[in-house]
């Protein structure tokens, strides 16, 4: 059975306080707050702008053994350059996530919602995974919908990485995995970023995760939907609810 990794898509956020952060706590202390409630968080950052190496470094210090971060690649690669002559902006960026240490998760590649399913995007996306170092642990996320075929898919399991699975209120993806684990974002029930996941409909959901969790070795669960911190309080419910199916939900843990 899958370990489940549990949190939130970033961890930066104003209106979290007094929903979450305690009024008077500095925002230079949220992260290690976090991360004692938390195992995993998204890394959002990277996506907009290369992080110096002293941000990365300050990260790896900051969160306690075990904690993960899933990290979001930058749109250079994937919105810029659209994964064509990319070598060198991986590099980079992988350079940087690195140095987060025993702390790195998995990398995601969210890709835009004008990347098509096309023969030449198809074969752009296998070159692209073809080229990515060995030894990391990666994923993609679709943003058009005609990349929810089987033939989409075929490309992610040659190459052994993820499927990002989502549910969004315009586009939600098949429920599948696609290398040995498993990654699962959370963008809102109704309004997108903006609206409360029901317990119903998370007991719900765990039940399909428990599911997706089968003969894999863990699965990524992040929680976008940070207005009012309904990602804080549906990802602390969707571990209950994994947890009380029996499933591995792994803990936070205080040991810095």
């Amino acid at each position: 059975m899958a370990r489940y990794w549990i949190g939130t898509s970033g961890w930066h956020y104003g209106h979290w306080v007094g929903v979450f952060y305690p009024e008077d706590l500095p925002s230079s202390q949220w992260l290690s707050y976090y991360a004692r409630s938390f195992p995993t968080v998204e890394l959002n950052n990277p996506f907009y702008r290369q992080p110096r190496p002293q941000a990365w470094d300050l990260w790896r210090r900051t969160v306690p053994r075990g904690f993960l971060f899933a990290v979001k690649a930058n749109r250079f690669i994937t919105h810029i350059k659209r994964l064509k002559g990319a070598k060198e902006a991986v590099t980079r960026f992988l350079e940087g996530a690195k140095r987060l240490g025993p702390h790195l998760g998995p990398i995601l590649f969210q890709l835009p919602p004008s990347f098509h399913r096309t023969d030449e995007n198809m074969g752009r996306l296998e070159a692209f995974l073809a080229s990515l170092p060995a030894g990391l642990r990666y994923a993609v996320e679709f943003r058009h919908r005609s990349w929810l075929t089987e033939e989409g898919l075929k490309i992610l399991r040659r190459w052994e990485v993820a499927f990002c699975c989502f549910d969004s209120p315009g586009l939600k993806t098949p429920l599948v995995a696609t290398a040995s684990f498993a990654y699962m974002r959370f963008h809102g029930a109704e309004a997108l970023y903006a609206s409360n996941y029901t317990d119903e409909i998370l007991f719900s959901w765990a039940r399909r995760l428990v599911d997706l969790g089968r003969g894999l070795e863990d699965v990524f669960i992040y929680f976008n939907n940070d207005a009012h911190g309904y990602a804080v309080a549906n990802a602390r419910t969707l571990a209950d609810a994994l947890a009380s199916l029996d499933a591995e939900v792994v803990a936070p843990s205080g040991d810095v």
